[in-house]
This record gives C-alpha cells, sequence and structure tokens, in this order.
C-alpha cells in the first residue's frame, strides 16, 4: 500500500545532506521510502494532506527517558540537602525495589508514550537506579519491549547493570559501594536478552549494551562488555565523562582518567556511545584546553550523545557543540530528562553554543538538527535512518506550525526550533506504520495514565527519605517554593 504525505515544507535528503523541499510529498510503501520530491504522480492508496507542517525525519533519542520524571525533584537541591537523595552507605545494606514488576512497568509505559508524543520515532532507554534494588532486569526488558512494540517505536534495548552504586558515607564523602556478584549477574541479564531481542525477529527491536555509569563498573566488567560487544556486533552506551565527582572517583581507584580508562578497557574498538561527554581535558575544572582527548574520542569513533537541556539543568554545558563538532567528533542528541523534548533540547544547545563560543554563529539550528537525525543514525551504524530519501526507512515525523503563537516565520527549521517545542507533533510513523496520528495514540488513555503515573511518582517521592543519610523525609529534602496559603478568620 502506498501513503503519501504532502506538506508545506519537508526537510529532505539530496546531494549528501538535508534539503528543504517546499510544498513538498514524500511517499513510502511497506517500511521503506519510495519518492521525496515536489509531485508524486502515480496513484496512492491513503493520502494525507497536513498542511501547515514541517516534515523531519523520525527524532532519534539516545538517552531517552524511560522514567517517572526525577530531575524536578534532584535539579535544584542546595549543597546541604543534595547527598540526600545518594544512597546512604547504610542503605546499601538494606536496599529494596520501591515498585513491584507491575509498577516499573507501568513507568516504562508512561515514559515511552511521552517519547510518542514528543515526535521521537528511534530511542535507547535511561532509567534512574536510585529506587531500584539494584538495577534493571531481564524480566524488566521483556515487558518493555511489550509495550514498545504495541506503540510501534523503534528501540534500542538492554537491561542497565552495574558492580557498584553511589553512595554518601556518614560524614558526607561520597564513594561507591561495590558488589561485584550483582554485575557478573547483571551482565548475563544483558546477554540473556540480546539473545530474546534476537528471537523476536522484529526489526524494531534491536539488542544493546547499556550499562550505568563508569565509576559503578569494575575494570573485569568493562572489559567483559567489550568482548560481548564485538562478539555479538551490538552498540555499548555508558554514562561517562559526566562530572568532576566521576573523574575523581575514577582516579582514586582506577589511577587514571575515565577517557584512559575506556581505552584500557577495550571500549574503544565498540560502537561506543557515551552519553555527556562533557569533562575532558578543555573542560574548565580540568585543564581548560585541548591537550588530546576530542582527538581521542574522534580517533575511537566514539558517539557523543548531547544532552543540553538535561546538562543545563544540572548546572553543566559541553566545551564546545563546535570544538566537538570540528574534532570529528560524531554529536548526536539525547534528551536524559523529562520532558522528552529534542526541540527545545536543540533550541537550548544552539544558545548554550553562543555563551560558550562568545559568537552567535557558534552551532547553527542546522547542525543540532543534523545530530538529532544523520548523527544518530551514524551512532547506530545505520545509513537508512534519519534521512527523508528513497530507499530510507519510513521513519517521519510532522510538526503543525500554523499557530500565530508561533510567531512569524522566516526559515521555518530555524524559526521552529526557536520558537516551537516538541508538542506541536502531530503525526509520526514508524517503519511505514502510523504511531501518532493527529495528536494522538491508538488506544492509550492519555488520562488514566497520567493518573497512575502521579500516583507512582508520590511513592518513588516518599521513598528518598529512607535513603538519606540523615534520615530526613521527602518533605524535608524537596520543600516546597512558597509555604502553603493559610486560611485566616
Amino acid at each position: 500500500m502506498l501513503t503519501r504525505w504532502r506538506a508545506a515544507y519537508i526537510l529532505g535528503h539530496q546531494d549528501g545532506g538535508h534539503a528543504l523541499l517546499r510544498d513538498g510529498e514524500v511517499v513510502w510503501e511497506g517500511d521503506s521510502l519510495v519518492y521525496v520530491g515536489p509531485r508524486y504522480d502515480g496513484p496512492v492508496d491513503h493520502d494525507v494532506d497536513l498542511g501547515e507542517s514541517l516534515v523531519l525525519p523520525g527524532l532519534i533519542d539516545l538517552d531517552a527517558l524511560t522514567d517517572i520524571d526525577h530531575l524536578v525533584l534532584d535539579s535544584w537541591a542546595s549543597p546541604e540537602r543534595g547527598p540526600g537523595l545518594q544512597w546512604s552507605l547504610d542503605y546499601f545494606g538494606r536496599r529494596r525495589d520501591v515498585f513491584t514488576p507491575e509498577e516499573r512497568a507501568l513507568v516504562r509505559e508512561y515514559a515511552l508514550v511521552q517519547l510518542a508524543l514528543h515526535g521521537i520515532t528511534t530511542y535507547m532507554p535511561i532509567a534512574s537506579e536510585v529506587h531500584s534494588s539494584w538495577a534493571e532486569t531481564y524480566d524488566d526488558f521483556v515487558a518493555m519491549a511489550t509495550i514498545s512494540r504495541r506503540l510501534g517505536l523503534r528501540g534500542y534495548l538492554g537491561p542497565s547493570y552495574r558492580a557498584g552504586v553511589n553512595v554518601v558515607r556518614p560524614d558526607g564523602t561520597r564513594d561507591v559501594a561495590f558488589d561485584e556478584k550483582e554485575g557478573r549477574a547483571g551482565l548475563a541479564g544483558a546477554e540473556r536478552f540480546l539473545e530474546y531481542a534476537d528471537t523476536l525477529g522484529d526489526p524494531l527491536v534491536r539488542g544493546a549494551l547499556l550499562p550505568c555509569r563508569i565509576e559503578t563498573l569494575t575494570e573485569e566488567l568493562m572489559r567483559q562488555t567489550a568482548a560481548l560487544a564485538l562478539r555479538r556486533d551490538v552498540p555499548v552506551r555508558l554514562h561517562a565523562l559526566q562530572g568532576s565527582v566521576e573523574r575523581e572517583l575514577i582516579h582514586r581507584r582506577h589511577g587514571c582518567t575515565p577517557l584512559e580508562l575506556l581505552g584500557r578497557t577495550g571500549l574503544f574498538g565498540t560502537r561506543l556511545l557515551v552519553p555527556h561527554g562533557i569533562v575532558i581535558d578543555r573542560h574548565p575544572d580540568v585543564y581548560g584546553e585541548d591537550r588530546g582527548d576530542l582527538a581521542t574520542l574522534a580517533g575511537a569513533g566514539i558517539s557523543v550523545v548531547h544532552c543540553p537541556q538535561t546538562s543545563l539543568r544540572y548546572g553543566s554545558v559541553l566545551h564546545s557543540f563546535g570544538a566537538y563538532r570540528d574534532a570529528g567528533v560524531n554529536l548526536c542528541l539525547g534528551t536524559d530528562s523529562f520532558p522528552p523534548d529534542l526541540i527545545r533540547g536543540m533550541d537550548t544547545g544552539v544558545h548554550l553554543a553562543k555563551v560558550v563560543d562568545g559568537r552567535a554563529d557558534a552551532a547553527p539550528a542546522e547542525a543540532y538538527v543534523e545530530a538529532a537525525t544523520l548523527g544518530g543514525a551514524r551512532a547506530l551504524g545505520r545509513t537508512d535512518l534519519g534521512r527523508l530519501e528513497a530507499g530510507a526507512q519510513a521513519d517521519l515525523v510532522a510538526f503543525r506550525i500554523d499557530d500565530v503563537r508561533d510567531g512569524v516565520r522566516d526559515d521555518p527549521v530555524r524559526t521552529f526550533l526557536l520558537n516551537g517545542t516538541a508538542r506541536q507533533a502531530s503525526h509520526s510513523v514508524v517503519a511505514g506504520r502510523p504511531v501518532l496520528t493527529d495528536g494522538r495514540l491508538p488506544g492509550v488513555d492519555l488520562g488514566a495514565l497520567r493518573a497512575r503515573a502521579q500516583g507512582l511518582f508520590d511513592k518513588m517521592r516518599a521513598a528518598y527519605g529512607e535513603r538519606d543519610t540523615r534520615g530526613r523525609s521527602a518533605d524535608e529534602l524537596f520543600p516546597p517554593t512558597f509555604p502553603e496559603f493559610k486560611e485566616t478568620q
């Protein structure tokens, strides 16, 4: 069956890069695009006129939040309250799952629905382990794969695993407490899921190795991860180069930098994605100048998953988007927190780059759009994603740009990034199958899902108190912005 979208603007692919097509058409059959251009002359079975819309390649989010929002709780803590958001060393010995398996599945469903509503078509998940007894499990991801397939998203999936967890000691210092048996079991579960994904035979579910933060892994677990990735030919994503605490913990335990540790454990030889990738030699907290780390990242073929909106909310920034790009580092994008809005994220990144580099053209809008599409495709080794051209996968998303609140329009892409939001997504298609239609997800009761998610968030919030090294309640850790209004006589 041939399906055609017509729209005021389509970001097609031509001569090796994106090209803007005005009053264009895109046609697909099955899971592949057959035409992108001004006018398709043949008959079609299904015709959709999207009017004043901007059609983009499906957005690729490689650090996609699949959790209940926690940034709303932990992104504004004072130095006095901040340590209370980590596990206490005492809690390490009495840790528990805050959610039941059924509740964890509901959390994943809520999060995946959010991704779809924001125009994301391909994702690699990330969730906090703070409310788990250790990390994600094989069973968690069997459930996630089921939900993802039902919604029709394209996922690169695998349970997180770790051999250690960040803790706060009684004296207030940060450390990592290890349980290497848990690390070995987690890796085994991850390999088991790779096998499960293969048996599904579903092109929308691909296996990936998603170990946790670098400081929570042993050298042996990192080496085993690298060996497994090469043996199974799957990508690895490892959060690293995130902050000064990570760098200090790695140096204390391993006597090297996080980047050096990646190299000596064999991960340079894998298809490695590093979310954030901020704290390298050119970062002001290190040397403030390039001493070769960018060349090392580029030479190792590492993709940096840039999450500008989340970085800003935690008070950090990439130094800088333009420098990484000029050095040949493949940049792709992630949301990493709520809302999973890559449009707002791209706009944030464009303006942060101006501040860091001190020039208005430091990271133009088109460079960020390329990172959200072609950069993500390169990270996954997929030449059939991230572009709208004949032969590519039929992954595409349409955003309405006809609201008076969008303002006047110059270049439609630049104006949309500046004035718009991913909430303007109206339609999306993954592998030729509709996911989002007229802003709705067929079969999903958003009102009921929202109410149930709020209950789970409240449960997650309350559990912070039992982990605090000083025994403070959640209300003490998360005081309100303003006191409650009191009724007067």
